[in-house]
């Protein structure tokens, strides 16, 4: 983890109205077992359901440095995509994952629900995301959802909720975690990355749509440069490919994986941006290119994109947005 990042890792959980709930719910005689935690990407979902986690599990007296590997927490997430991914996790280096939990992940957790927790009463299953459970593992989580063991309490996060099950929703109570404004997202960045100036804080800010995390992700990747192309190319189109080259020299002639995830996440944060003040004709267009941004979005952990051709192609998608004689290819 990097210095940015590491400053980061705590200040997307200021959730005050979803912490408050959860305390409420904490102190009262009857805790809900499953909990959806609902919001969009880089919002603090993740950091929250770590900490709930610990609130539930807690032990007088315990130390945070034990929590960290609590025998009591599970956390379902999708597995290294191979071999050599999962290597590469074993040695503490970035890895690419699957793109879903498997139902055999489902079945194993299930299977450890068969015997009491280690430390206490109480035990938490952080699934995340559960809007990326395969169908089968679906439908093993229902029915451990319908009939929890005995202090056992569910956390799952989704960043599009309207994808599980309506089974699944229902028998959840939902905890939605709300965009920062504008405000909030300035004085964030000026306390924990006072190295980025204001052109690269406006940019990050206009295109995280309230998001801490993809604010965080656009100043750690520096794309303040790419903001400012890609706002020329919805606004001027790209006839003659220039601002599609310019675009392809700012990212650089090898960029990480994180920057090409950061890209495809900032072209699709101005693309929406655009939507509401734009005509029925280009909003049906605006809609088509944010679709397959999406597309690519998913694809890129686990597929090897040329970079150079992935960038030309959003820039291709930017610019079908504002000409209508280019098409996306």
């Amino acid at each position: 983890m990097n210095a940015i990042a590491a400053r980061f890792e705590k200040t997307a959980s200021g959730q005050d109205e979803a912490w408050s709930e959860w305390k409420r719910a904490l102190g009262s005689e009857r805790m809900h077992h499953a909990w959806l935690l609902a919001g969009a990407k880089g919002l603090g979902k993740q950091t929250f359901a770590r900490e709930a986690a610990l609130s539930l599990v807690h032990r007088e007296g315990a130390s945070q440095s034990e929590f960290a590997s609590h025998p009591d927490i599970h956390v379902l997430e999708p597995l290294p995509a191979n071999d050599d991914e999962a290597k590469k996790k074993a040695e503490g280096k970035p890895f690419q994952t699957k793109r879903n939990i498997s139902v055999d992940q489902i079945r194993d957790m299930i299977r450890k629900l068969s015997t009491k927790p280690t430390l206490g009463e109480r035990r938490a299953i952080i699934v995340e995301p559960a809007d990326a459970l395969e169908t089968g593992a679906v439908n093993a989580l229902l029915k451990v959802l319908e009939e929890p063991p005995a202090g056992t309490f569910f956390l799952l996060l989704a960043h599009q909720p309207g994808r599980l099950l309506p089974t699944v929703r229902s028998r959840c109570r939902l905890l939605r975690f709300a965009p920062f404004s504008g405000t909030q997202l300035d004085a964030m960045l000026m306390r924990e990355a006072p190295e980025a100036d204001a052109e690269a804080r406006a940019a990050a800010i206009a295109a995280a749509q309230g998001s801490p995390g993809l604010a965080r992700s656009f100043v750690e990747q520096d794309l303040g440069a790419i903001h400012a192309l890609m706002a020329r190319i919805l606004r001027e189109g790209d006839p003659g490919f220039a601002l599609r080259g310019a675009l392809v020299n700012e990212m650089g002639a090898r960029p990480t994986r994180e920057r090409q995830l950061a890209a495809l996440e900032l072209a699709r944060a101005v693309l929406f941006a655009e939507l509401a003040g734009s005509g029925r004709a280009r909003q049906l267009k605006i809609i088509e290119a944010h679709k397959t941004l999406t597309q690519l979005l998913v694809k890129a952990p686990t597929y090897n994109f040329d970079a150079g051709l992935l960038i030309m192609e959003i820039g291709g998608l930017l610019a079908s947005t504002a000409m209508p004689r280019e098409r996306a290819r």
